[in-house]
């Protein structure tokens, strides 16, 4: 096969891919709403502060919804959401824990609305509000305390290496050694 045959027949490939992939795979998932959906249910990020998540039910119909909102395995509020309203409700989520978040349509049958995982895997400080720290760098304290030492401990070795070797007495054998020449 040549060169020019495969380039063409890569670039075919490549261009007729997407096109396969959009006429074979499905349009829509059944977990995303549906533009005749009564109710949807959108899910916020976890409050670190608070150890808490919003979740907003929404009904897009001029009818009166009626919804049962489940955190685990129990009921955090039953109710009804008004014609072209919203209804939010928090939902508190233990440091480390994880909580499986579902809304169900009590309208005739008991239909899933949506569902979304909420995990806390916040800092664990948070909850604490305390004070940030203000005061200096003490790492660089501890680098700046360590060069004064060395050079406080360098200049000592220094200045008694001067001193050394004219500490011997005098009248001792080594004073004579170095003043007699060799």
């Amino acid at each position: 096969m040549r060169t020019a045959t495969r380039l063409s027949l890569a670039v075919l490939i490549v261009a007729v891919l997407p096109l396969a992939a959009m006429l074979l795979l499905p349009a829509r998932a059944g977990a995303w709403p549906d533009s005749d959906d009564p109710l949807t249910m959108s899910v916020d990020r976890i409050s670190c502060r608070s150890g808490r998540v919003s979740v907003a039910l929404r009904n897009r119909t001029r009818h009166p919804a009626r919804f049962d909102l489940r955190a685990g395995s129990s009921t955090v509020i039953s109710g009804t959401v008004d014609g072209h309203d919203t209804v939010r409700q928090d939902i508190t989520v233990d440091q480390g824990d994880t909580v499986r978040i579902r809304a169900y349509s009590v309208e005739g049958s008991r239909d899933l609305i949506g569902s979304a995982r909420a995990k806390n895997d916040c800092p664990q400080g948070w909850r604490r509000q305390s004070l940030p720290h203000t005061g200096p760098p003490l790492a660089l304290i501890a680098k700046l305390a360590t060069a004064v030492a060395l050079l406080l401990t360098g200049g000592i070795l220094w200045w008694y290496g001067s001193i050394w070797p004219g500490s011997c007495p005098p009248g001792s054998a080594d004073h004579r050694a170095r003043i007699t020449p060799r």
